[in-house]
């Protein structure tokens, strides 16, 4: 009677025990990727109130919901740390990105950025996202704001602006600043005054990120620039979508990786962001001298072509950049991506342009169809100028992340670029199980842990107990980006699911529209 009764007891403690052990989620029999750059480990995992509970063998207990996954890869969400998320109000699923496996956005690349930051961060809240989602805040946009586009240093009291502009928005939440070195009016930024504005970012614990001031002929001295910044101003810098534009500087990344290398041995905190292909994206202007288009991009171009001595030396500045930088030495690889003037030539090329004007494709008639297309509002392109050994020498660097440079995109609108739906996927499918450049690991650490250290996200970027439930599970033979540069609007395959903040948005490769997303602030935010 006693052992019965023991029994009994027994029993209903174990009861006890294993009614307490309940999840909103349990991930089960997953070869699951900490994010760290170790190999995986078959493991379950559950999932609490939005956060990882527990990880480990064959866990017990009830679940609202369970994954099996079996011969599928488990990995932190990926984390975004360049991403152009202008469309977001607009787009507050970001379906393209989620399908990718992001589960967190870094927006503000470049150098641009909403302004005020902290009422459109509380906008975001109250919207509802699907992502989480962290804003730089861009010197561009606040240069502009203060100064406009005016092609000179600041006066002390408009840097004095520029400094509380950017204190204010990282107070709202910002984590750190971002420069469009490149672009206008950052271009017509000295260093003094870059340093001086990202010390005030430093001071509030916030990150430098970088589009350098060149990226093809003048490379060594943009990364040059870039470490210059870290130290002067004691920052952490990014160099962003790190690459090597132009044949006549193809190879080069071997010398800026030793820069970087040499910077980081004297104690600079030098690091890198890239997407995973040879062409990149931006405005077609970016093949025309920055001077031109001082105080007013479009009219104030317009008006400096109709000086003939003015419009020639334009011609021979585009002209050279078609040569030497983004032009590639070939019409061809200038393809337009939203043309609103010429919409019939969206996908098509600036060669394509030249032959249904009649006119030969030399580099002079490709610069004067650019002239065209700028007085009448430009265009958006993208640039086939970039070679492979270059990309895969800057993917294989053990402090690149990997980042899309893209934005949220409808599919079927427009034609942009293929980053936008496959970035993520292409490094798993087509760098990792094709071409063997990294480890599965190691491709998943610079994805999830690596960017989240960078922005200093302790409780995101890792499989662990208390962080917070972001995880994509994936097909480790089957991942694959599908867009192409002809025909890029396709979602990527392999992605199986994607839990944000605990929340299943992807499930058999299929978008479900929970808005789990989070708006993260930075380091010196305060209510």
């Amino acid at each position: 009677m006693k052992n019965q009764l023991l029994l009994v007891a027994m029993s209903l403690l174990l009861l006890a025990c294993n009614s307490s052990n309940s999840y909103d989620l349990i991930i089960r029999n997953g070869s699951v990727y900490d994010g760290t750059g170790t190999s995986a480990i078959v493991q379950d995992i559950a999932i609490q109130d939005g956060k990882i509970v527990k990880v480990g063998k064959a866990i017990r207990g009830t679940s609202t919901k369970e994954l099996d996954a079996k011969g599928l890869a488990v990995s932190p969400g990926f984390i975004d740390v360049h991403t152009h998320a202008e469309p977001l109000p607009l787009m507050p699923q970001a379906e393209s990105h989620l399908r990718q496996g992001v589960t967190t956005s870094l927006g503000g690349p470049d150098g641009g950025c909403p302004l005020p930051i902290g009422a459109y961060l509380d906008s975001l809240a109250k919207q509802t996202v699907g992502i989480n989602i962290a804003y730089l805040v861009g010197h561009n946009t606040v240069r502009n704001h203060i100064m406009g586009l005016e092609n000179r240093a600041p006066t002390p009291a408009e840097l004095d602006s520029m400094k509380n502009l950017i204190e204010k928005s990282m107070l709202e939440g910002a984590f750190g600043i971002s420069t469009g070195l490149k672009y206008l009016p950052g271009t017509y930024a000295k260093l003094d005054e870059v340093v001086t504005l990202s010390q005030v970012a430093a001071q509030h614990g916030g990150i430098y990120t970088s589009h350098l001031r060149e990226e093809g002929l003048g490379l060594l001295d943009g990364v040059g620039e870039a470490i210059q910044i870290a130290e002067q101003a004691d920052i952490p810098v990014v160099l962003t979508h790190h690459k090597v534009v132009g044949a006549p500087m193809w190879g080069s990344s071997t010398k800026t990786l030793s820069m970087v290398d040499a910077a980081r041995t004297k104690g600079l905190n030098i690091m890198i962001d890239q997407y995973p292909y040879t062409a990149s994206f931006t405005s077609l202007s970016i093949l025309i001298p920055a001077w031109s288009m001082a105080d007013d991009r479009y009219e104030g171009f317009a008006r400096r072509c109709q000086d003939p001595i003015l419009r020639d030396s334009i011609k021979r500045g585009i002209v050279h950049n078609l040569i030497n930088d983004r032009g590639g030495n070939d019409l061809k690889r200038v393809q337009f991506s939203s043309f609103d003037w010429k919409p019939e030539f969206d996908g098509k090329t600036l060669y394509d342009w030249a032959v249904a004007e009649g006119l030969e494709p030399t580099m002079e008639n490709g610069a004067e169809l650019i002239i065209q297309a700028q007085i009448h509002r430009g265009a958006r392109c993208i640039f086939h100028a970039m070679a492979e050994e270059d990309v895969e020498r800057i993917m294989q660097h053990p402090h690149t992340m990997v980042a899309s440079d893209g934005r949220y995109t409808a599919l079927g609108k427009g034609h942009p670029h293929p980053r936008n739906y496959g970035t993520f996927p292409r490094v798993l499918g087509h760098f990792v199980r094709e071409k063997q450049v990294l480890k599965l690991e190691e491709a998943i650490r610079k994805m999830t842990s690596l960017p989240a250290n960078l922005m200093g996200l302790t409780d995101r970027g890792k499989i662990a107990e208390g962080q917070y439930a972001d995880i994509t599970v994936f097909d480790p033979e089957t991942v694959s980006d599908e867009g192409s540069f002809t025909d890029p609007h396709h979602y990527p395959t392999g992605i199986k699911w994607v839990i944000v903040n605990g929340e299943v948005t992807v499930e058999g490769e299929k978008y479900i529209d929970v808005r789990a997303g989070m708006v993260l602030r930075g380091p010196a935010y305060t209510q």
